[in-house]
């Protein structure tokens, strides 16, 4: 099977779509053409007319590739990864990266068996229907809900904007095949759909306590992930000798806290997710301070998994799906949103206890162990994927 995978507006080492989901396709044989802005920097947008390169080689090799040939565990990949190469879509500049993703998307599924694109922007340029395979549009986030915290968006756009994503939406489920990051997101569609949680990696072991005494956060970095509270932890633990370790991209606002913060936190900027996760190994705890927004109240932090996986201890807002994985392995502390001063008594009760700091982070690793790992779902979603095809045009 050969399916093009397109995204306009996520890093293309993506965790979800890089490293688990193409990942599984070339581990079960398949090989990928790969559509995304594998050329930018992290933090710099590109030219909005940039031309669309192509690079090929076995596995994830060729130059532009967003990472090694083998992004998961379990041996070299048995399908090949093609990459192109287009622009990201930022902000309000869209319309250059937009065209460049049709015209990539047409080119590259013309042959393909399976087209499967990551962004409800890409709903507005694909192939006309009769020039495309099988479409299938994975369903990150609830799409409407997270209008909200798009600081690009002007306020008095939402509405407007809301209603034509929902309208996109109901025209997406009839024309194409949907699968969902989360199941509560099917109560915004008219019938129910397949669901590929966002599980993780989980090793074996898990590593214990070990280097300079820090927190780490992973993931995308705004105002409404927590970028205030936490650079304002960072001032609260710095006289305690214990540093806020921030991975991932930030977008302007954050960026402004994280540079008022000055040595109070530590940036790391975008790092692929194998290594951060590495990174996230033998911290004091993982942070996750999301603000109340509507379209965290029924998702699940990726990134509390993910800390559960490595064995580190959890502090998290009280988002329901996160509190419910925290509190069901007994592995953190959930504290008040906007509150740094809360954020910073849990990590010092974690520091000063070493014992309740390793119990806890064993008992997240044993309940990510038994349900958060990924390849179980990494079979059904290239069943998935194999049926949809199989069933062609």
């Amino acid at each position: 099977m050969h399916v093009v995978v397109c995204t306009v507006v996520h890093h293309p080492a993506d965790a979800r779509i890089f490293y688990r989901e193409i990942q599984a396709l070339l581990d079960a044989g398949h090989d990928v053409t790969y559509v995304a802005p594998h050329d930018e920097q992290p933090e710099r947008a590109p030219a909005s007319t940039a031309p669309a390169s192509v690079s090929s080689g076995p596995g994830a090799d060729g130059p532009g590739a967003p990472g090694s040939a083998t992004p998961g565990p379990g041996g070299p990949a048995r399908g090949t990864l093609r990459t192109v190469t287009i622009p990201r879509a930022v902000g309000r500049r869209r319309l250059g990266a937009l065209r460049a993703a049709r015209a990539a998307m047409t080119e590259q599924a013309a042959a393909a068996d399976l087209l499967l694109v990551h962004d409800p922007e890409l709903l507005l340029v694909l192939p006309p229907r009769r020039k495309r395979p099988p479409t299938v549009w994975d369903v990150h986030e609830d799409t409407v809900a997270a209008l909200t915290t798009k600081a690009w968006l002007p306020a008095w756009l939402r509405p407007a904007a809301a209603g034509g994503v929902a309208s996109a939406e109901r025209l997406a489920e009839r024309r194409l095949h949907l699968i969902l990051a989360e199941h509560g997101y099917n109560d915004r569609f008219a019938g129910p759909h397949p669901v590929v949680p966002n599980a993780t990696y989980v090793p074996a072991t898990a590593a214990p306590p070990s280097g300079p005494r820090r927190v780490v956060y992973v993931g995308w970095l705004s105002p409404d992930r927590g970028s205030a509270e936490m650079t304002e932890l960072g001032r609260l633990l710095a006289p305690h000798g214990i540093a806020v370790e921030l991975i991932g991209q930030a977008d302007a606002a954050a960026r402004a806290h994280i540079e008022a913060a000055g040595d109070a936190v530590r940036y790391h900027g975008f790092v692929p997710n194998a290594e951060a996760l590495r990174l996230v190994e033998g911290a004091i705890a993982g942070l996750s301070l999301l603000q109340d927004e509507e379209n965290f109240r029924h998702s699940m932090p990726t990134k509390v998994a993910e800390y559960m996986s490595r064995g580190v201890p959890v502090v998290t807002t009280p988002l329901p799906l996160a509190v419910d994985l925290v509190e069901a392995a007994d592995a953190g502390f959930v504290v008040p949103f906007n509150d740094p001063r809360a954020a910073r008594d849990a990590i010092l009760k974690l520091d000063a206890d070493p014992d309740l700091r390793v119990k806890m982070g064993l008992r997240g690793h044993e309940y990510a162990l038994a349900n958060l790992a990924w390849p179980p779902h990494a079979a059904e979603f290239v069943a998935r994927l194999e049926s949809w095809a199989a069933a062609g045009r």
